[in-house]
């Protein structure tokens, strides 16, 4: 199976930036669909980036749209969630996923239930 494991979190002040990687152990995603999510206490994973593995295609969710970029990085086994200007409504655990199959529809319209591998999160807090 696919182990994800993410890094790159920590403590922010409003409109800094943090670079969030996603690191696969043993095989090579670059042919999976990537997703980066952000849950808050009380609620599900929200799905706010992701990279198609088909083509390379990037989608955003408007609240990120500008501010986040998702790419794939030169190791095989990496994806990085640039962020920047960040806002304190940013705050969460950030996850990454992976999708092992031949999607239809953009990987954005895809809920975090239909992702196979996931890592254990990384927390970023933004605030002064």
């Amino acid at each position: 199976q696919v182990q994800l494991v993410e890094s790159g979190g920590g403590v922010v002040q409003p409109g800094g930036s943090l670079r969030l990687t996603c690191t696969a152990s043993r095989f090579s995603v670059e042919n999976y669909a990537i997703g980066w999510f952000r849950q808050v206490p009380g609620k599900g994973r929200e799905g706010l980036s992701c990279i198609m593995g088909s083509d390379n295609s990037a989608y955003y969710k408007d609240s990120v749209k500008g501010r986040f970029t998702i790419s794939r990085g030169n190791s095989r086994n990496t994806v990085h969630l640039q962020m920047n200007n960040l806002k304190p409504e940013d705050t969460g655990v950030y996850y990454c996923a992976a999708f092992d199959l031949i999607l239809r529809f953009t990987c954005l319209e895809y809920e975090a239930a239909s992702y196979n591998y996931w890592g254990p999160g990384t927390q970023v807090t933004v605030s002064s």
